[in-house]
């Protein structure tokens, strides 16, 4: 089994493996290798990164020049932008999509910041939603429909409407600390920072863009409704936001 180190990971530190960090997640493989198999991205069932498609069989040695249909092929090898990044590019998403800019969350913060509200919004006043509150929900619907349940730590809370500002930040918090169940929930808008867009960004208009740590690294589109220009790059407002 070929050794992993941390360059090979996607760096998302997502929490999935039971580690903080991809990094430190890869130190630890070298003594534990059994860990591998915590790593969705590590998977030989993960899908491929840039037809979404399921993994095709693997060829048998010195066959791959002739049918040319595994990874191995020189035909997929030779595709621009794959030595970049795991998601196929500095600005494609794991589909091979295209998207202006990667949305970064703001220094202070754990993960990027999300604006949400419960299906129920009785619910925030239900379950005593508070500031610093591990919480876990999946948007739902228009909003966006994620598959994935997002997991964060509450920076802001409105009782009366319900409305919750988290941070997201992956499922490690969950598990270690307990959370409240929101169920499902829209997504309203994300704030957070462009450092490098792709083009030029302007207030009203709507943009492909992925935050930088979506555990899909799928791109998603929103208006930009809210543009300052500070010492860390562009802070924005997006909202309107859907996946695809």
């Amino acid at each position: 089994m070929d050794q992993i180190t941390a360059k090979d990971l996607p760096g998302l530190d997502c929490g999935l493996c039971g580690f903080r960090t991809c990094r430190e997640f890869a130190e630890q493989l070298p003594s534990r290798p059994g860990l591998r198999k915590r790593c969705l991205y590590l998977s030989q069932d993960a899908l491929d990164p840039r037809t979404g498609a399921l993994p095709r069989p693997t060829c048998a040695p010195g066959a791959a020049q002739a049918c040319g249909a595994c990874g191995s092929s020189p035909v997929l090898a030779e595709q621009p932008g794959d030595a970049a990044s795991p998601s196929g590019g500095p600005y494609r998403d794991s589909l091979g999509r295209d998207f202006d800019f990667y949305l970064e969350h703001f220094p202070e913060d754990p993960g990027p910041r999300e604006v949400i509200l419960p299906h129920n919004p009785a619910i925030t006043r239900e379950l005593g939603v508070q500031v610093g509150d591990v919480l876990i929900g999946r948007p739902l619907g228009m909003s966006c429909g994620c598959p994935v349940t997002h997991c964060g730590i509450t920076r802001e809370v409105d009782v009366r409407t319900g409305v919750i500002v988290w941070c997201v930040t992956g499922p490690l918090q969950p598990r270690q600390n307990g959370y409240k169940d929101l169920g499902y929930y829209a997504a309203e808008a994300y704030e957070g920072l462009i450092t490098q867009p792709r083009c030029d960004i302007r207030i009203g208009m709507r943009y492909f863009f992925q935050p930088r740590m979506c555990m899909l690294q799928w791109r998603h589109s929103g208006l930009v409704n809210f543009l300052n220009r500070g010492r860390d790059g562009l802070q924005v407002r997006v909202e309107g936001l859907w996946i695809g």
